[in-house]
């Protein structure tokens, strides 16, 4: 079984702007496309360095990093002297209990993640990318999860989307998983503060604090062209699965890749799965397999 011991550099697909080609060029008959020619060798040159949407996932090797902070001594930052909503704390407090650690292995390979309960059933939604990486599909795959209090429950695959990048796991009773509530079809609004909840680094219980960005952001993940919730809160590998949840602890998405410059690692451009995504492809993946 794989254990969290620190995860690898970022990395995944290529991140393709919908409305250019992958070397830069503008796609007939998109509007606005046509740019300057001066524009457009620098929105080339800006989709070179902003290279890779990487799919937040742990397959080991340690990584880390600490940036200093360059405020002189005795002048602390803005991001000291800011104060977090006491909403978000609560939001925080409500959502962690829910959320898990999930660990696959199978075939020689291994993976972990992050994932929450959806359903008192103990239904746990992640990243179908997780699965697959870790080898949970193979005749030996197998998925473990750790819960917030640092207790493991094998769990079983109850099925997998990859076209949506949406699995469904299930442990035993036992776990007493707090289910986690979705946020209304449509109520997410661009600006409103969001939490990413969930074991980036295999740091179990993470929590880090944005805005949502942007909403019905076109990404191409793999084949697969995604419309997803934009984010500036912090995500990085190990972080896939996890929940991003409103000031209410409500989910509105599933945190699943972020953009990297030469896969340095969070920039503050992150992506999840819109929740009414999630929950039409678990409601059909559950109706399935139990």
């Amino acid at each position: 079984m794989a254990t969290q011991t620190g995860l690898g550099e970022p990395r995944g697909p290529w991140f393709i702007s919908p409305d250019l080609e992958p070397d830069g060029r503008a796609v007939p008959g998109v509007p606005g496309a046509g740019l300057p020619e001066r524009a457009a060798r620098r929105r080339r040159a800006l989709l070179a360095a902003l290279a890779v949407v990487a799919l937040s996932i742990g397959s080991g090797g340690l990584a880390g990093g600490w940036v200093a902070s360059q405020e002189p001594p005795g002048q602390p930052g803005k991001a000291a002297q800011a104060a977090l909503p006491a909403d978000l704390v609560a939001a925080a407090a409500q959502v962690v209990p829910g959320v898990v650690s999930v660990m696959v292995a199978g075939g020689g390979k291994s993976a972990s993640g992050s994932g929450f309960a959806i359903d008192d059933l103990q239904h746990i939604v992640t990243n179908d990318h997780i699965v697959a990486r870790g080898g949970g599909g193979e005749p030996d795959g197998a998925v473990m999860v750790e819960t917030s209090d640092g207790r493991q429950f094998p769990a079983r695959l109850v099925g997998r989307d990859s076209s949506s990048d949406i699995a469904v796991l299930r442990v035993p009773p036992s776990a007493g998983l707090t289910a986690l509530p979705l946020a209304k079809p449509g109520a997410t609004r661009v600006g409103e503060p969001v939490l990413a909840v969930g074991s980036p680094l295999g740091l179990a219980g993470t929590v880090t604090a944005g805005i949502v960005s942007a909403l019905d952001r076109q990404v191409k993940l793999g084949d697969n062209r995604h419309s997803a919730v934009q984010t500036d809160a912090s995500i990085n590998p190990g972080n896939s699965g996890g929940p991003l949840v409103n000031a209410r602890g409500e989910v509105v998405g599933v945190n699943t890749a972020i953009a990297t410059i030469d896969g340095s690692g969070s920039i503050g451009i992150g992506f999840a799965i819109p929740i009414e995504q999630v929950q039409q492809t678990a409601d059909t993946i559950i109706g399935k397999g139990g």
